[in-house]
């Protein structure tokens, strides 16, 4: 700050009067500046040692998926690993880690060395909760192209590591046609529960035309299982108006719709819909063989 003609004593009286704000130590950007976990992982990157990188859910950010639980927007860390022989960073609003990197693990996005999509999804598929990991692998798998085999292919390099169990079990229950993380988290409910994994994404004909898409079904037993969470006050009306007609014409036409809600995710009421899925699907399945032994009237 010498440099610039700018004391310590100057720089502490413009952020009191709000004129800077100060993002970690010796690193301030005017106080009119977004913000923004973008703008943050920037000012950091200029003061970091070339042997970090940023890693982890601000690496995940930057590639376009959001694996931050929401109570950590308004200010999360910015997460980076040191590479081997190197000590992790310590600066204020940093979480510093050390982490061995191959070179093709690491890539330059607009000037930030950031850890690659492959490494930054399997490293959240350790570090973070079981339903969140997979929500983010999903998601990777979804935006960046990311086969199982490719993650799976990776596995031998993270033997020993801490989360690796986990990473292990949901690769294979991971599916990049999940559209959200409330989407993942309730296709992990239904498989913790000891169901069988639905559809993801199905088209409902209407008069021979796809008309209305479900989250996760069971075509042939006729259940939906729909996410619709918190992020609900975000719809319109006309919206909310077109889930419920869409939702009566499926019961109507002799679907069995379950809806999933924010707080339906533990305790009893985890318990209550995975249950009526259950009852659901062996009324569903017990009808179905009682019929193919032509016990009552054919399957439509």
């Amino acid at each position: 700050m010498k440099d610039l003609g700018i004391t310590r004593a100057t720089l502490r009286r413009l952020v009191h009067e709000r004129q800077l704000r100060r993002v970690t130590t010796d690193v301030y950007v005017a106080a009119d500046v977004e913000d923004t976990l973008e703008t943050r992982v920037q000012a950091i990157s200029l003061v970091i040692s070339p042997h970090h990188v940023i890693a982890d859910r601000a690496a995940a950010w930057l590639w376009g998926i959001d694996a931050f639980a929401y109570a950590d927007l308004d200010a999360p860390p910015i997460e980076t690993v040191a590479l081997p022989g190197h000590y992790p960073c310590r600066r204020q609003a940093v979480r510093g880690r050390t982490r061995d990197l191959a070179a093709d693990e690491i890539v330059t996005v607009g000037g930030v060395r950031v850890t690659s999509p492959l490494r930054t999804a399997l490293d959240l598929g350790c570090v973070l909760h079981r339903a969140d990991a997979l929500a983010a692998l999903d998601a990777f798998r979804r935006a960046h192209d990311i086969s199982e085999a490719e993650l799976v292919g990776q596995l031998p390099r993270f033997a020993g590591r801490r989360g690796v169990v986990q990473l292990k079990e949901l690769i294979p229950l991971s599916d990049p046609r999940a559209e959200s993380a409330r989407e993942s988290r309730t296709r992990l409910a239904i498989l913790d529960a000891g169901l069988p994994a639905p559809d993801l994404q199905v088209w409902v004909d209407v008069a021979g035309r796809p008309t209305y898409r479900l989250d996760h079904a069971y075509v042939r037993a006729r259940i939906a299982v729909e996410y619709d969470g918190w992020e609900a006050h975000q719809r319109t009306d006309d919206q909310r108006r077109y889930d419920e007609e869409r939702r009566a014409w499926l019961r109507q036409n002799g679907w069995h719709v379950i809806v999933v809600r924010n707080g339906d995710f533990t305790g009893p009421a985890l318990d209550a819909w995975t249950l009526e899925l259950r009852e659901a699907l062996r009324w569903t399945y017990s009808t179905r063989r009682r019929l193919e032994r032509g016990d009552g009237d054919r399957v439509l």
